[in-house]
């Protein structure tokens, strides 16, 4: 289950299974994506939201993934990519990584997100 809301560019991942198959999709298309690494009970994530709901409307060229990580079937694979830490931000450009941002930091956030889209 996908859910899209509006103009903007965010996405909501509803499951594990949704999950690994935009993520392979990404990698696989060589698509530009930014996955945004969230929990409800996450009182920065909370805060960063409005920040990052306001940049999936400034491009919308550059779709942004909300992953919550307690997703049933999602603990292995944020092992593997090494999220330890919430809120955490991974750009993609052409499907590989390129960037990340961990924390709540509006600046760095905003730099990433305008870089990405400079490189599209």
């Amino acid at each position: 289950l996908v859910v899209r809301r509006g103009d903007s560019s965010m996405v909501v991942v509803g499951s594990a299974d949704s999950y690994e198959d935009i993520h392979a999709k990404v990698q696989a298309e060589k698509l530009p994506a930014v996955f945004y690494y969230t929990a409800v009970w996450c009182g920065p994530c909370r805060a960063m939201a409005p920040v990052i709901e306001k940049m999936s409307r400034q491009y919308p060229k550059i779709p942004v993934y909300k992953v919550d990580i307690d997703m049933e079937g999602l603990g292995t694979r944020l092992s593997n990519l090494k999220i330890f830490s919430i809120p955490t931000f991974h750009f993609y450009h052409k499907g590989e990584k390129s960037s990340e941002v961990v924390g709540a930091d509006v600046k760095k956030l905003e730099a990433a997100m305008e870089s990405l889209h400079k490189q599209q």
